[in-house]
Formats: structure tokens, C-alpha cells, sequence
């Protein structure tokens, strides 16, 4: 059956003041959520105004479709008659901006409470975990768009197949990330949920992983009491954290008992089809387009919120099966000269590993050789020993300096890319320290050959590397 309004959530529907005409400004515009924020506020008919320290193509579209956007942040930005301003959790206390609004008494909020507000509105659907939430996030919004729900839906990637990373739709749905810095999810009130795996990361805003389970386990009591939190059953922190919901729990996975299981998985070239199965019974066969056995529990974490959300096993089956991909998950950039490049967001060990081994498994090459740009020193130092180890699929890993972001100066005097370098290497790895994305690229157009995949990976820019390898061989070079 669809899911239908709660009284809470038709009452917090109707208290909302509506967006029409509201005047919002939005510091830190350039971040993929806050960007995602800002167009749907433009498609719900607010007034928006933003400022970052750069401009890009990103912003350039949301000039296009009615917003102010300022480079640079000053006190004047702020325009006369803004209600409300919104900041990203990487602006700092004493950022002009935020200080002026303050001053002015505009009430003044995170992107994740404005998240939480834009749910409010509809039935929500939240996707948390440590891994796979854009993949996953996007996947339920493109099988609902596809089955004609149209849903809201903000992703933390681009999604090709829905024209971006957000949406404002006319159904009654809103289907977003839940994410864990900063223990930012607590500002959703979701209905259905779903908790894809917990793992150690961010580990400068959590003391340990108990911490990260119990911020999960809060995030799990938030989840309507009327609603559904999907778990992940092979993950007992995920388990763990889901003992606290007063929500009804159901697991996945492919192991025996849970209640939404992959059963009789197949590959072919790394996409994967299996017999998907509600309760121990056939609830519907699915192939994806995607590659990567991790890719198939993200479908089974989709297909438990799809079907509480109202679609037939038939859409759901469909809605997976055409699902293509979001931006930087896995993504091809070319092949020139019989050369694969490939670029992807992972930058967690575990991201690392899954994504080395589907890309093997789906392109068979020759060599696989990574750039992996280290993201946060922070990060790099906590989880030195697993990234090392993450590299096993590779023949050769070049690794850059690391990007520096939300850390102290001082964390940069912990760990430096060469330690990396150095574990992996003691780990049996071939790995090699170039400072610069132009060295890397130099040494790149000179020894790759046709039958080699490079994939680049970080969540910082080392996307550049990928795309300058494109041109790079698409001109006259002499490539082994």
C-alpha cells in the first residue's frame, strides 16, 4: 500500500511557513548539499541568495536559475530583507557572514536542520550508513521517479538520470542522504530509513566507533514510530544501533534470516543479478547495471524502502535494473588509446577495497593502476593501517598530496602522504609519493599502455588527474 501522511507529518506540512517568496541566503553555496538545498528552494519558489570562496560550473548553474551567488564572503552579501540563512557545516563561527546575520537577528541555521525542515514536509526516506548512500539514496529516487511517484529527493552526487543531485517533485515523498558528520542526520524525522553498515570514520568529530553506533542508535529512534528501518543484517553494528527503534526494523542481506535477502547472485563482467526475496519468498528477479557485489545490498536496502513506499515488485525490479549510476561512482571518463579511465568518490578503506575489485571484475585489464588522493589528514592518520591495505587489487597506487580540509594546521604535522606510501609498500603493495597532479600525469601518459584501467579516487579534486589523462592521450604522445 503507499504510504500516506502520518497526522504528525500532515500537521507539520501544514505549520510550515511555505518557501514562496521567502528571502533565504545560503554561506558556503558551493558544497554539493548546500547546492542541492539551494535549487530545490528555488523549485519550491524562494528568493536565494549564496556566497563561496571560488566560483564554479556548479554555481554558474544556479545563477542561471534565478540565484544571487556572491565569490567571496562579506558582511554585504547578506541582501536587504533575508529571513533566514543557511550555512554549511565548513563554515566557521567567525565566518563574516554568519556574524552579520547574527547582528541582524535573521534566524540563522545548518544545512542539516534545513534538510530536516524540507523532509518535514513530506514522508521522509533516509539513507545512512557509513558507505553507499548516494548510490543507494539515488537509486530509490530514480526507481520512484520511474514508476511515475516523483518524489523530492536530495543526493550528496550528481545523478545523470534524474538531470542532478536534487528535485522537487509533486508526490508526497522525500528521499534523501542521512549523513553521520557532525552527527547531522539527528535533525531528520524520517518514516522509513534504512541504516546500509557502520564502520569507523570521522573519527575527528567521534572519540571511537561506540560513539558512531550510538549516534546511529539515535538516529534510529527518530525514525517514525508508524514507519520502517531497514538494517543491514550482517552488520551487527548496524544491528546493534537498530535496538533502539520504535520504528518496525527489518534486515537485509544475503545471509540466511534476513528479511529481504539476495539469493542464487550471479555475475557477469561484475553486474550482478540474484532472486530477490521478501520473507523467504520470491518477491521479484533483478539484474544491475551497476557493478560490484557491494552494489547489491545497496539494491537490497532500496528495494525494503521502495516497496514500504508503495511500488509494485515489478517498478522496483525495473527501477534498479535501469539505474545507471551517480557522478564519481565509478564513472568512465573515456578510453583512449585502449586506455580506461575511471573516476570514483571512495575515500574510506572499505570504499576503496570494494570499487578496486568490481572494477576488475567488470573490466578485466590488463593492469589497474590507482591515484588515490588522501582525503583529510585527519582521516589518513586514524585509519593509516586499513587504507594501506586497501590497495590489494592494484598493481600500482601513485599517491599526491593529501587534501586538506575541516582539519587543524597542526593535524598536518601528524601524517603526510609518504607514510601512506610507506605502509602500503609494507603491506607488499607497489606504491610511489608525486607531489603534484602535473607529475602524476606526466608519469601516467608515459607508461600506461591499451589494456590498462586508471582509476582515480578521493573525494577532493584528483578528478583532475583523470580528465587531464583523457586529453593527454587523445594528443600525440608516445604511450608504451
Amino acid at each position: 500500500m503507499p504510504t500516506q501522511m502520518t497526522p504528525r507529518e500532515q500537521t507539520a506540512q501544514q505549520a510550515a511557513k511555505p518557501f514562496t517568496g521567502r528571502r533565504v541566503h545560503m554561506i558556503g553555496m558551493g558544497g554539493c548539499g548546500m547546492r542541492a538545498v539551494a535549487e530545490m528552494l528555488l523549485g519550491c519558489g524562494a528568493v536565494v541568495s549564496g556566497s563561496d570562496r571560488a566560483g564554479s560550473a556548479a554555481l554558474d548553474r544556479l545563477i542561471d536559475r534565478g540565484a544571487t551567488v556572491a565569490v567571496g564572503q562579506r558582511d554585504e552579501n547578506i541582501p536587504d530583507g533575508c529571513e533566514l540563512v543557511v550555512y554549511s557545516a565548513a563554515i566557521h563561527p567567525q565566518n563574516p557572514e554568519r556574524l552579520a546575520a547574527e547582528r541582524r537577528g535573521i534566524e540563522v541555521v545548518k544545512y542539516s536542520e534545513m534538510l530536516g525542515r524540507l523532509m518535514d514536509r513530506h514522508v521522509g526516506l533516509a539513507v545512512a550508513g557509513t558507505h553507499g548512500k548516494s548510490t543507494t539514496a539515488a537509486m530509490v529516487a530514480y526507481a520512484m521517479h520511474a514508476a511515475g511517484a516523483t518524489p523530492s529527493y536530495i543526493i550528496g552526487a550528481t545523478v545523470g538520470q534524474l538531470g542532478g543531485p536534487c528535485g522537487v517533485g509533486t508526490g508526497r515523498h522525500f528521499v534523501a542522504e542521512a549523513c553521520e558528520f557532525d552527527r547531522s542526520f539527528l535533525h531528520l524525522r524520517p518514516r522509513l530509513a534504512t541504516i546500509l553498515n557502520i564502520e569507523e570514520d570521522h573519527l575527528d568529530c567521534y572519540d571511537d566507533l561506540d560513539a558512531i553506533v550510538e549516534a546511529f542508535g539515535a538516529f534510529a529512534g527518530q525514525v517514525d514510530d508508524a514507519g520502517v528501518l531497514v538494517v543491514n543484517g550482517e552488520s551487527r553494528h548496524a544491528v546493534r544501533a537498530a535496538e533502539g527503534a520504535r520504528a518496525a526494523v527489518e534486515t537485509f542481506g544475503l545471509a540466511d534470516g534476513c528479511d529481504w535477502q539476495a539469493a542464487d547472485v550471479q555475475h557477469r563482467r561484475g553486474r550482478y543479478a540474484f532472486e530477490l526475496r521478501y520473507g523467504g519468498q520470491r518477491f521479484a528477479q533483478v539484474g544491475l547495471s551497476l557493478a560490484g557485489r557491494h552494489n547489491v545490498y545497496n539494491a537490497l536496502a532500496a528495494a525494503a524502502l521502495l516497496h514500504q513506499a508503495g511500488l509494485s515488485p515489478q517498478a522496483i525490479a525495473d527501477g534498479l535494473g535501469g539505474f545507471t549510476g551517480a557522478h564519481r561512482r565509478m564513472t568512465v571518463k573515456g578510453a583512449p588509446r585502449g586506455v580506461t579511465v575511471v573516476d570514483d568518490y571512495a575515500h574510506h578503506p572499505t570504499e576503496i577495497q570494494v570499487t578496486l575489485r568490481a572494477l576488475r571484475e567488470r573490466y578485466e585489464p590488463r593492469r589497474l593502476v590507482c591515484v588515490f588522493q588522501p582525503h583529510q589528514h585527519s582521516r589518513t592518520r586514524f585509519l593509516l593501517k586499513d587504507f594501506a591495505r586497501s590497495f590489494t587489487c592494484a598493481e600500482k597506487v601513485f599517491v599526491p598530496e593529501i587534501y586538506f580540509v575541516r582539519d587543524s594546521a597542526r593535524e598536518k604535522e601528524y601524517i603526510s602522504s609518504q607514510d601512506l606510501v610507506a605502509q602500503i609498500r609494507l603491506n607488499g603493495g607497489a606504491a610511489e609519493y608525486l607531489e603534484s597532479f602535473e607529475q602524476i600525469v606526466e608519469r601516467l601518459l608515459a607508461e600506461v599502455s591499451a589494456g590498462d584501467l586508471l582509476v582515480t579516487m578521493g573525494a577532493g579534486n584528483v578528478w583532475e588527474v583523470a580528465d587531464e589523462l583523457v586529453r593527454g592521450l587523445g594528443r600525440d604522445h608516445n604511450v608504451r
